[in-house]
């Protein structure tokens, strides 16, 4: 979809919050999620034709501000995201997000769209992609440890992409299962609120850490993983904010997006520069191989990279068509010759008339 154009001058569509979960209600909520995730799987599959790169990131204190760029060749992508954990005790999100399309020919944006529910829903279909090549096969029990703002996405993409079925639930404030628990009410998932991790972990064939403290955490002890498990620990994405035991690193075979920025923020940080690591997209490609038996460990250490932004906005810009869920933004100073930006200020009606 090219950005539609009004009166001579080029328009940029853009997805805000409102149209986002609009679109969102008219797809259906669990076929977003098997769509972004379909093109998140073609993208992994190219992997070798995007430009990589670690996120551009601006820490402090508080959390993380970064940049997110990627360009398959034919088209730019960028995605602005923050991550503050300590911002849900002053009733704000933690982590909250915009993204661009460009068109690399002419480099004119043509798509501008919130990102913070686009993170979420793109977050879940990445770590469903990967459970589909890692986890055991038959797996229907999932453990989720942190029950937060990507929980239930992450609930729903497993379900969809899976087959999980049941949900066995732990959060150290209780508040956050309750949540969880009524928003996924009715949804076809069995539901355990659990009172320790120790307990949600029991009998799960996955289990996803996905807690927003800004800390080398201890979420999983080493003798909570048994044999043939699935873990996706998602919630490790920056420095100093890990999730797991360094021992059960040790007995798991580990994947990663991309393994010059996991091993700057991921569950990897700690561990020796040659720590041996397999790249998803090797997975996918059928260059590499992903679980091989019934009593393999395997990891998924997921900080989200930009090739799934860039899936995701791809996702957004081909389902816009014909559904008027964008609003036309003037963010293009476009004159009828392109040499006489000048004039075009000249020309413009001033604020005074305009008003009159």
């Amino acid at each position: 979809m090219t950005a539609p154009l009004a009166s001579d001058r080029a328009y940029v569509p853009f997805v805000s919050v409102d149209n986002m979960m609009k679109l969102v209600h008219s797809i259906g909520i669990e076929a977003m999620l098997a769509g972004i995730a379909s093109y998140i799987e073609e993208d992994f599959r190219r992997w070798e034709l995007f430009d990589k790169t670690p996120r551009v990131a601006a820490h402090s204190k508080e959390g993380v501000i970064e940049l997110m760029p990627t360009s398959d060749g034919e088209t730019y992508g960028f995605k602005y995201v923050n991550g503050h954990p300590k911002n849900t005790k002053e009733g704000l999100q933690t982590v909250t997000a915009f993204g661009l399309l460009a068109d690399v020919y002419t480099g004119y944006p043509v798509l501008l769209t919130e990102m913070t529910l686009l993170t979420a829903l793109r977050t879940a279909a990445t770590s469903a992609v990967v459970a589909k090549y890692l986890a055991p096969k038959g797996a229907t029990t999932m453990a989720m440890i942190g029950n937060g703002a990507q929980s239930e996405f992450q609930a729903l993409a497993m379900k969809v992409l899976c087959g999980i079925d049941t949900l066995r639930l732990f959060d150290t404030d209780p508040k956050a299962t309750e949540k969880l628990t009524r928003n996924l009410a009715g949804l076809g998932m069995t539901l355990v609120p659990c009172k320790t991790a120790e307990e949600a972990v029991q009998g799960a064939h996955i289990i996803t850490t996905c807690t927003a403290d800004k800390q080398n955490a201890t979420v999983l002890n080493d003798n909570m993983v048994g044999a043939g498990v699935h873990l996706n620990a998602i919630g490790g994405d920056c420095p100093g904010k890990t999730e797991l035991a360094p021992a059960i690193l040790h007995r798991a075979d580990v994947f990663v997006e991309y393994p010059p920025q996991t091993r700057i923020e991921g569950e990897i940080q700690n561990m020796p520069e040659d720590f041996a690591v397999t790249e998803m997209w090797q997975v996918i490609s059928g260059q590499a191989e992903g679980r091989r038996d019934d009593r393999q460990i395997t990891l998924f250490d997921g900080v989200g990279f930009a090739t799934e932004d860039f899936s995701a906005l791809r996702y957004i810009r081909d389902q816009l068509e014909g559904t008027g869920l964008y609003q036309d933004l003037d963010m293009l100073a476009d004159p009828d010759d392109p040499r006489d930006l000048f004039g075009m200020v000249l020309r413009a009606t001033p604020a005074s008339e305009a008003a009159t």
